[in-house]
Formats: C-alpha cells, sequence, structure tokens
C-alpha cells in the first residue's frame, strides 16, 4: 500500500511526454463526454431555472448523506476536508453552468449579426430599406455583452479556493502516509508479541491467556486502522487527482473568457461606430470586416464550450469515484 501511495506522487518527467491535445481530442471523443453534452444542451436551451444543479452529480445532498454515514462523521479533519472538496467543486460546477448559459447567448446575439450578413446578400431588397433592417439588427447586437456578468475574479475566486483545498488534501495524504509506515512497524511488532506470547505460554498458561486477549483486542484495532487508512487515502487521492484538473481547467477556460470578452468588446465597438456614424457604405464596410472574424469568433466559442462541458464531465466523475470509495465505508 505504501508503494502505492508513492507511486501517486506527480511524476514531472511523465507529466511532460503526455499529449495533452490527443488526450483533449480522445476526451472530446469518448461517449460520456457526449452523452453530457447533449444533456447540458437540452437543459440550457429548455430554460430550465435549475439547470446548474441538474449538471451537478452526485448533487450535495446526497454527498453529505453518504459523509454523515461513514466513519468520516467522526474525524472532524477530515470531514471538514473533504466536505470543502465538494463544496469547491459544486462551485466550479455552477460556475460552468452559468457560462454555459452565457456561451448559448452569445451565439444567439451573433445570430442578429448572421441576418445583417443575408440582409446585405439579398440584391432583391431596395438598399435604402436593406439598410434599416441592418441597422435594426446591429442594435439588437450591441445591447449586452454576455460575459459582463461573468468576471475574471468569479474565476479567480473558485480557483483559489480550489488551490487552496488542493494544498490541504496534499498535505493530508502526506500526514497519513507517515501513520501508515508507523501501522507497517507496529505490524511487525505484532509478530514479535505473538511469538513471546507463545514462549510465555509454556511456562505460564493462565497469565499468556489474559495478555493474549488483551493484544488481541489492540491487534484488531490495530489492523482495522490501517484498512481505514488505506481507504482514506484512495479517497484523498481520487479527491487531489480531480481538483488539480479542476485548477488546470479552470485556468485555460478564464484565458479564453478573457480573450471572448475583449473579442466581442471590439466587435460591439465596431456596430456601434457604424451606427453613429449613419453612412451607408461606411456600415456596409463594417458589416463587411465583421464577416471575416465570424469564422475564427466561432471557432472561439465551441472551444470555450467544449472546455466548460468537459471540466463539468471532469468534475462529476471525480465527486462519483470518491462517493463511491466512502460507500465502501458505509458498508
Amino acid at each position: 500500500m505504501l508503494q502505492k501511495l508513492r507511486a501517486l506522487k506527480p511524476n514531472q518527467d511523465v507529466s511532460k511526454s503526455v499529449n495533452f491535445h490527443e488526450e483533449y481530442l480522445r476526451a472530446l471523443r469518448s461517449k460520456s463526454y457526449i452523452d453530457f453534452f447533449d444533456k447540458a444542451q437540452f437543459c440550457i436551451h429548455s430554460n430550465q431555472n435549475k439547470y446548474s444543479e441538474t449538471l451537478l452529480q452526485p448533487d450535495q445532498e446526497t454527498v453529505h448523506t453518504i459523509i454523515d454515514a461513514t466513519i468520516l462523521s467522526h474525524k472532524p479533519e477530515l470531514k471538514n476536508l473533504m466536505l470543502d472538496y465538494f463544496h469547491i467543486s459544486a462551485e466550479a460546477s455552477l460556475l460552468c453552468g452559468h457560462l454555459l448559459k452565457n456561451i448559448n447567448q452569445i451565439q444567439c446575439n451573433y445570430q442578429f449579426i448572421q441576418r445583417a450578413l443575408e440582409i446585405m446578400d439579398n440584391d432583391d431588397d431596395d438598399s435604402q430599406e436593406k439598410l434599416k433592417l441592418i441597422i435594426a439588427e446591429l442594435n439588437s447586437f450591441i445591447l449586452t455583452n454576455p460575459f459582463s456578468n461573468l468576471e475574471h475574479h468569479h474565476f479567480k475566486l473558485v480557483s483559489d479556493e480550489n488551490s487552496s483545498v488542493l494544498n490541504r488534501l496534499n498535505s493530508m495524504r502526506k500526514k497519513l502516509e507517515r501513520n501508515f509506515k508507523m501501522k507497517r512497524y507496529l505490524k511487525t511488532l505484532e509478530f514479535c508479541v505473538t511469538v513471546v506470547c507463545d514462549m510465555v505460554a509454556v511456562t505460564t498458561h493462565t497469565l499468556s491467556s489474559v495478555v493474549t486477549q488483551s493484544l488481541e483486542r489492540e491487534l484488531l484495532h490495530l489492523r482495522f486502522s490501517r484498512r481505514f487508512l488505506g481507504k482514506v487515502c484512495e479517497q484523498l487521492d481520487m479527491a487531489t487527482k480531480g481538483s488539480y484538473i479542476l485548477k488546470k481547467d479552470f485556468d485555460t477556460m478564464s484565458r479564453l473568457v478573457d480573450r471572448l470578452y475583449d473579442d466581442i468588446e471590439h466587435v460591439r465597438a465596431m456596430v456601434q461606430l457604424c451606427l453613429d456614424k449613419k453612412i451607408d457604405k461606411f456600415c456596409v464596410q463594417i458589416v463587411k470586416e465583421l464577416t471575416k472574424s465570424d469564422a475564427g469568433f466561432g471557432k472561439k466559442v465551441e472551444e470555450l464550450k467544449e472546455h466548460a462541458c468537459l471540466c463539468l464531465v471532469t468534475i462529476n466523475r471525480s465527486r462519483d469515484l470518491v462517493t463511491k470509495e466512502m460507500a465502501k465505508m458505509c458498508a
């Protein structure tokens, strides 16, 4: 078990050799991702009031029930750590849900631009009437930037809290690893004590019986403690890996959100300039410029949506693995 614990420590050489692009593409092709993506799209487009809670599995109520049913409920330090882990992963899931909702709004907003482009391509319309329609669509577009309510500090707040939990998980793992090593030495001592008791039994059978019964109780507690440590270490390992991946995912999404926010503000500024000038040729030229950048922008939006869904899948998978390990302690 100790060797397994050591093997769980991050290996810098292995990390560097991983082709993250291939891993990312493989994840996007997985059935779990595709199923979750469809579920997320349905929740968001159906305008469910609690779509974020629907996307989180297992939910917080289930998690609390499982924790209260395990021995962790009598270990305040461990219990609080695991509760904090589940809390921050739930907060991250909530933020990803809001992000998907905002992405959906962005895609709806850009339909105004698409309609303006379609109006421009329609040569059957009178040019003046065409311009009025274009201006109407552009006015609808500049009303708001959907990312305005999803500021950078929201990502930073969740990321900082997650980093704090990650550090505590690592510290607890090291502490339990030391305890596990001590239990291993005590197991060796168990064998030595048993041999001594057998020797004593040759001369004083009654004394041996009393001592042996007492030692058996202590050694049974020792074996239980080792099993408990092993199970808790498994939980901490899964939670640590989940927190580490979440940290990387949020770093990536934060950069993508910042970049898209700037892109949207740039487009809104161009559209506002077009509307302020109210010059036919100028408006047409700006809309043509928007056409050139539209494909690239759409690709960025899809990339962010993929990252958000993949992050939600990872959060749920980590929560599921940890709760399943906890459920074993209830048995």
